[in-house]
């Protein structure tokens, strides 16, 4: 599990399934930032991970501050699933 900033909207929400770096990851949560008084562009601020990790994000689990962060801009994720079916 891990945050990924993406610079810029890619047109995902909550339940996505996103392509980068070659993997394929679940979108957990979504926090947009930036949309009143921040950057020229949004910023989605997602908590992502594997299939597996869901359950260990749902309970709470884990510590926000300690997972790894990565940024990039929106043009490089693939979506594959823009939301959840449910």
């Amino acid at each position: 599990m891990k945050k990924l900033i993406i610079h810029g909207n890619p047109g995902i929400r909550r339940g996505a399934r996103i392509e980068y770096d070659g993997q394929e990851y679940e979108v957990f949560g979504i926090n947009v930032q930036g949309e009143w008084h921040g950057p020229d562009r949004p910023q989605l601020w997602c908590t992502i991970g594997s299939e597996d990790e869901r359950e260990t994000y749902e309970r709470r689990n884990y510590i926000a501050q300690h997972l790894d962060t990565e940024d990039i801009d929106a043009e490089d994720v693939a979506v594959l699933r823009e939301r959840s079916d449910a």
